[in-house]
């Protein structure tokens, strides 16, 4: 009988960043028959129904995460420890579950500080959430039998910023589902255009990113946006995809700007193949974060056929060839080095499509099951943990 498996995360659906993730390794290790049990606030109604799933919520008090953190973390511990006397595995993200078997870290806290550009209460709980997120991962991430990252880059900001034994400390890249993430037909393509920028016959820019703090760069893109509109040969419009606390006010900024015409903020839809219907009418996608683990709307661009500027602070980055060098932005404070790259897209768009073409089939077949069998290969070839974890480990 194959042994069962416990993973902690706060979702487990198919709507982008981790919780996709994490969605997906869970479907692996049910298809290959193991005993799969579930931890987190919420889970896709397709996963649960799947034969060998085993759901557990934890409650989410007034749907606020920062509340819903310690009944995550106390919950995963209590089922780690029955997963654990039954000789399975368990699987935490980062430091939201004090467990050292395997840890899948998605985002490395201490790596970069966000700043809430806007809300008292905003502000107020991220500087109560960050210091405790950043203890919580330093405290669990380095203990763990082994930690996977998405990336090379994550992987050094786990061993030089948390102290984690280089030899416990592995990359796996995320996967994709090229059936949802491939270039479209040329129907497709049209319907999407119609759909997000009915009146723009010129290029589709898009960006695709949570607009709550500075993580993502927007605001770079903006400035970078600023300096182009003016010129009379930048035709672009730009597509932004995401929500967040700041999207009013980027909206009333760009309005106040005279660039509400060339802004377009079509906010975020939880259906999975929202992404790709929209960025199948794009021509670029641009994503100057200024820390991103891995940083999946470039992957996702990229396997649709469309090339991406990228920040060098953006694990995927490190999966560019140097071909495509010029498309990755070395300075994501520099809005005007973004902005002339830009312009150097544009006067080449055809040129950049094909050179991205065999970077994108290679990121195609990197599937979500292609991953998980890489995940769970590592972590079953560490011995699981003899013993379990105290209660004053989990106090602590």
């Amino acid at each position: 009988m194959k042994a069962p498996w416990l993973i902690v995360s706060p979702s487990f659906v198919k709507a982008g960043g981790m919780d996709e993730a994490n969605y997906e390794l869970a479907r692996y290790l049910a298809d290959e028959g193991h005993e799969t049990h579930l931890v987190g606030h919420r889970a896709g109604a397709e996963l649960t129904k799947l034969a060998g799933i085993h759901f557990h919520r934890a409650p989410r008090p007034a749907e606020s995460d920062f509340l819903g953190e310690p009944l995550l973390a106390a919950i995963g511990w209590w089922w780690a420890r029955a997963i654990a006397a039954r000789g399975g595995r368990v699987v935490v993200n980062g430091g939201n579950c004090p467990w050292y078997d395997a840890n899948w870290v998605h985002h490395v806290h201490s790596t970069f500080r966000p700043r809430i550009p806007s809300g008292r209460l905003r502000r107020l709980k991220n500087r109560l959430q960050y210091p405790l997120d950043v203890a919580a991962e330093r405290r669990i991430i380095p203990r763990a039998r082994i930690a996977i990252t998405c990336s090379d880059l994550s992987r050094r900001d786990v061993i030089e910023k948390l102290g984690a034994d280089p030899d416990r400390v592995l990359a796996v890249y995320l996967g994709i589902d090229p059936e949802r993430f491939r270039p479209p037909t040329a129907a497709e393509r049209v319907a999407a255009r119609r759909t997000i920028a009915p009146l723009s016959s010129g290029p589709l820019i898009a960006f695709v990113g949570a607009l709550g703090d500075d993580r993502k760069g927007f605001d770079v893109l903006f400035s970078a946006w600023t300096r182009l509109c003016p010129r009379a040969d930048w035709d672009a419009n730009l597509v932004v995809i995401g929500h967040g606390v700041a999207m009013r006010r980027w909206q009333a900024r760009a309005a106040a700007d005279g660039l509400d015409a060339r802004i377009h903020f079509l906010g975020f839809e939880a259906a999975p193949d929202f992404v790709a219907r929209t960025l199948w009418g794009c021509d670029l996608l641009v994503l100057p974060s200024r820390y991103e683990g891995y940083g999946r709307p470039v992957q996702e661009a990229l396997c649709c056929g469309i090339p991406a500027i990228v920040s060098r602070r953006a694990g995927v980055a490190e999966q560019y060839p140097p071909e495509l060098a010029e498309l990755v932005l070395a300075d994501p404070e520099n809005a005007e080095a973004l902005a002339n790259l830009m312009l150097q897209w544009r006067s080449r768009t055809d040129y950049w499509k094909e050179q991205v073409a065999p970077l994108a089939s290679a990121l195609r077949r990197h599937t979500w099951t292609e991953m998980a069998r890489q995940i769970v290969a590592i972590i079953e070839s560490r011995r699981a943990p003899s013993a379990l974890v105290s209660r004053e480990d989990f106090a602590a």
